[in-house]
C-alpha cells in the first residue's frame, strides 16, 4: 500500500509462505537457479541525525525462520543476497560499510549452521547496490575473505527513466563507454579481495525508477542491453541479471500480454551462442560499431556480436589471417572453409522504436500455439564480408575460427 512515511512511499511488504510455495512450483517447473534477496534492514532503525542511514545490528531471526521453512520443504536456493541498494549513498536507505561487513558475517554463519552439507550450501552475495570504491573496500576489509562468495553490484547507467534524451544516450558510443569505469573499479576490488565467485551484475535495467516506458519495449533497447552484456563480460563480470523478466517498464516480457519484447530474443540468442570464455577484440573501425567475441557456446569455433549504432552507415567486415611479413604471428587461425552462421536483428519497420524485431528478415511473433518462432541462422559463404546494416545487431558464429582459448 502507498504510504507517505514508508520507505519508497509504501508500507512494509510481506512474502507469505503460501506465495513462496507457489513461486517454488514455478521455479521447479522452469529449472530456475534462484538467488533470493534478504531484508538487511530487519531490526534496524533509521538514524535521527542522518537521513536515510539505518543503524543498529541486523536481526537474523526472520531470515532463520525463512531458511528453516525453505529447508523443510526441500526448496533449492542457489544463493542469498544480503540487502538491496544499501551501499554507499544508498537508494532510499543505506547502511554503514563497517556495520554491513559485520552483519554479513552473521549471515554467513547462519547459512553454515542451517545448511550443514557444503555441497548444498547456498552462496552468500553482497552488497547488491551501486559501486562506491571506499564503501566496497571497507565492507570487504571488515568481513574478510571467505565470507562473501560473490561481489554483487547494480548498473543503471542511463539515469532516470523519464529522461527525454534517453534514445540519444542509447545511441551514443561515448556515453555507453562511461560505465566501463564502474566495471573497472569493481574488477579492481575483486582482484584485491578475491571473492570465490568474482563480480556479478545482480541487477541492471538501464533506467532508474521502473525503466523508460517509451523505450524499454522497443528494438532500440537492445543496443544498450547487448552492449552492456558484452562490456560486462570483458571486465570478467561472471553474471549479468536483467531487471526484469516482467514488471515495470523494463521487462523482457510485455507486462500485460506476456508477449516477448525485442530484448527477449536478443537475450535468448546470447544464451544460445555466446560461451563463457571471453576473447579480446581490437578494432580500428568507427566507434558506432561495437564488437564483442566469445568462444562459441557449442564448440567448435567463436561467436561474435556486432552492434551498429549508426543511423545511416553499414559496415562490411572481412576476416583474414595475418599476411606474410606482418609483425608477430597471431595465435589463431581463420580457416574459412565452413559457412558462417549469421543471425541479423533489425526493427520490423526500420524504425528502432518498433516493438517487433526481425531475425534474418522474419518477424519474431509467437506461433498459433503461443511458442516462440524458430530462430535459425542464415548460412553464409565464409569468403564473403560480414555485412552489418545500419542500426542493426548481428550474431555471427564461425566454426572454423581456431582460437587456442576455445579448444
Amino acid at each position: 500500500m502507498k504510504r507517505e512515511d514508508g520507505l519508497f512511499g509504501f508500507s512494509q511488504g510481506c512474502l507469505s509462505m503460501e506465495r513462496w510455495d507457489q513461486l517454488n512450483r514455478f521455479f521447479n517447473h522452469t529449472g530456475v537457479k534462484l538467488t533470493f534477496g534478504l531484508n538487511a534492514l530487519f531490526g534496524r532503525n533509521e538514524s535521527q541525525t542522518e537521513k536515510g542511514l539505518w543503524i543498529g545490528d541486523w536481526q537474523p531471526q526472520n531470515t532463520r525462520d525463512f531458511m528453516q521453512y525453505t529447508i523443510s520443504k526441500g526448496y533449492k536456493v542457489d544463493s542469498y543476497e544480503f540487502g538491496n541498494q544499501l551501499s554507499g549513498s544508498g537508494m532510499g536507505a543505506k547502511v554503514d560499510a563497517k556495520q554491513y561487513g559485520k552483519d554479513v558475517i552473521v549471515l554467513k554463519n547462519l547459512v553454515k549452521e542451517l545448511y550443514a552439507h557444503p555441497e548444498t550450501q547456498p552462496k552468500v552475495l553482497g552488497p547488491g547496490g551501486f559501486y562506491e570504491e571506499k564503501w566496497f573496500n571497507t565492507f570487504l576489509e571488515v568481513s574478510g575473505q571467505g565470507i562473501v562468495d560473490g561481489l554483487t553490484h547494480h548498473i543503471y547507467n542511463l539515469g532516470p527513466g523519464d529522461d527525454p534524451n534517453m534514445m540519444n544516450k542509447i545511441l551514443d558510443p561515448s556515453y555507453l563507454n562511461q560505465v566501463s569505469q564502474t566495471y573497472k573499479g569493481v574488477s579492481d576490488v575483486v582482484n584485491k579481495f578475491r571473492p570465490q565467485l568474482g563480480a556479478w551484475v545482480s541487477e541492471s535495467g538501464r533506467a532508474l525508477n521502473g525503466g523508460s516506458k517509451d523505450v524499454s519495449q522497443t528494438f532500440a533497447d537492445g543496443f544498450w542491453y547487448l552492449d552492456q552484456m558484452g562490456m560486462a563480460s570483458t571486465y570478467d563480470q561472471k553474471v549479468f541479471c536483467r531487471q526484469a523478466l516482467i514488471g515495470g517498464n523494463y521487462g523482457l516480457l510485455n507486462a500485460t500480454t506476456f508477449v516477448p519484447n525485442p530484448d527477449y530474443y536478443g537475450a535468448l540468442l546470447w544464451h544460445r551462442l555466446m560461451g563463457s570464455t571471453v576473447l579480446a577484440v581490437t578494432k580500428e573501425s568507427d566507434p558506432d560499431l561495437r564488437v564483442y567475441a566469445h568462444c562459441a557456446k557449442k564448440k567448435p569455433g567463436v561467436s561474435l556480436i556486432f552492434i551498429n549504432l549508426s543511423k545511416d552507415r553499414s559496415f562490411n567486415i572481412t576476416l583474414s589471417n595475418a599476411k606474410p611479413g606482418d609483425a608477430g604471428k597471431p595465435n589463431y587461425e581463420f580457416v574459412g572453409k565452413q559457412n558462417r552462421e549469421e543471425y541479423h536483428l533489425r526493427a520490423l519497420t526500420g524504425d528502432i522504436k518498433d516493438d517487433i524485431v526481425c531475425l534474418n528478415d522474419v518477424p519474431m511473433v509467437q506461433t498459433d500455439s503461443e511458442d516462440i518462432p524458430a530462430m535459425d541462422p542464415k548460412l553464409v559463404d565464409a569468403s564473403t564480408p560480414i555485412s552489418i546494416a545500419a542500426q542493426s545487431i548481428a550474431y555471427v558464429t564461425i566454426r572454423d575460427f581456431e582460437a587456442p582459448a576455445c579448444v
